[in-house]
């Protein structure tokens, strides 16, 4: 067995970035018992090990197949005996090789974008309103909630629709809402889950410098990694709002009676609760009463579901790594889905569109099985 060198400065660093709870661990190993990279073969990536090597200061834990396959979708942290914060261990191990530069490559990109271009995509600042086809309202200090259009679904041309069908419905509801435009930036959520959390800070002051001058007290999110940041993390350095997702908000609408919905083909859609959406932020129900509310279609769930919902693949900064064939949690889902006999794969989250598309295309039942946001099944129904 090959020697191994432990360093009592990488423990002590992780514990000045905020990974205290890992002395809470005692290595019980419910962690890596729930953990979805135990579904699948050949992983490398263990949470139990990887939380004993940061404990005792070992090197190593810092590869894209460690470290960084960890998708914090808190799976384990919902299990664990003793409610570590598992996750929060993770980012400040991060956190570490952030501060030492020694993120991995395929990483760097994103991080360069969003200090470049305000969007983890590598295109335009000026280019964020691209996704609009129809006019959005301006917001202004009068309107009621601001309308934060996430980074994918603003740039990526597929999750534009989700964007586009969030405005629509809340346009049929007759709600106050504008967005900002040009000068809306990333949230920072991917900067945060890479370890880059000097970047993450300067980005949130001044996202939360703009939203106070332009008036912002209510914001809607089409994203629920973006629902987490603004309603998590963003009090820590002063952003107090009111956030909330678009399942909410539009739950809400329906059982006033200000949306309704006609009748669509008689079909089977399951929905796939996302991590950040269910586990991070505890919102299940919402979805599920809106998939409801249209006649013709009937809601069925994965197994395991709700608490227990086998992540995507998407959740911590993975949606930016590729994951080989065969390793991809969301090819489970698709295939769960199919022998359900499902006709329309649902979920919440661009980021589970993004992975659940994809598994979808390459099981060869992207034509069977439709892969759609909430946001659009709502749309696609409006009488």
């Amino acid at each position: 067995m090959a020697d191994i060198v432990v360093f009592p400065e990488v423990r002590e660093a992780i514990l000045a970035c905020g990974g205290d709870p890992i002395n809470t661990c005692f290595q019980c190993g419910v962690c890596s018992a729930t953990c979805p990279w135990g579904r699948v073969a050949g992983s490398p990536f263990n949470i139990r090990a990887m939380m004993h090597m940061g404990r005792l200061g070992y090197e190593g834990f810092e590869t894209e197949d460690i470290l960084y396959a960890c998708t914090t979708c808190s799976h384990c942290g919902a299990r664990c005996p003793r409610q570590v914060g598992i996750v929060d261990v993770v980012r400040a191990m991060r956190n570490v090789i952030g501060e030492t530069g020694s993120i991995p490559k395929t990483l760097r990109a994103p991080v360069g974008s969003i200090k470049a271009n305000g969007n983890p995509w590598g295109q335009e600042r000026a280019d964020r309103r691209l996704w609009m086809k129809d006019p959005v309202p301006e917001f202004t200090a009068e309107t009621e909630y601001f309308l934060f259009v996430c980074c994918t679904s603003a740039y990526d041309g597929r999750s534009q629709n989700i964007a586009r069908s969030v405005a629509r419905l809340l346009d049929r509801a007759g709600v106050s809402y504008g967005v900002i435009g040009n000068e809306e930036q990333c949230c920072g959520e991917s900067l945060r889950k890479i370890g880059a959390e000097e970047d993450f800070t300067a980005l949130t002051r001044a996202n939360i410098a703009l939203y106070q001058k332009k008036g912002v007290r209510k914001i809607i999110t089409t994203s629920p990694h973006t629902l987490f940041t603004l309603k998590k993390e963003y009090p820590e350095l002063g952003g107090e709002f009111e956030v909330l997702h678009y399942t909410e908000l539009l739950a809400s609408l329906v059982e006033q009676g200000k949306l309704t919905f006609r009748a669509r083909p008689e079909t089977t859609v399951i929905y796939h609760d996302p991590c950040y959406l269910g586990r991070h932020n505890g919102i299940y129900d919402a979805p599920r009463r809106l998939l409801a509310a249209v006649p013709g279609l009937t809601p069925t769930d994965f197994e395991p579901s709700r608490e227990d919902s086998l992540c995507c693949g998407g959740g911590g900064a993975r949606i930016w790594m590729e994951t080989k064939p065969g390793m991809r949690f969301s090819d489970q889902k698709v295939d769960q889905a199919v022998k359900k006999g499902a006709g329309v794969l649902a979920t919440a989250c661009p980021y589970c569109i993004v992975m659940l598309e994809d598994s979808a295309r390459n099981a060869g039942c992207g034509e069977t099985l439709l892969v759609r946001d909430i946001s659009e099944v709502l749309a696609s129904a409006l009488a």
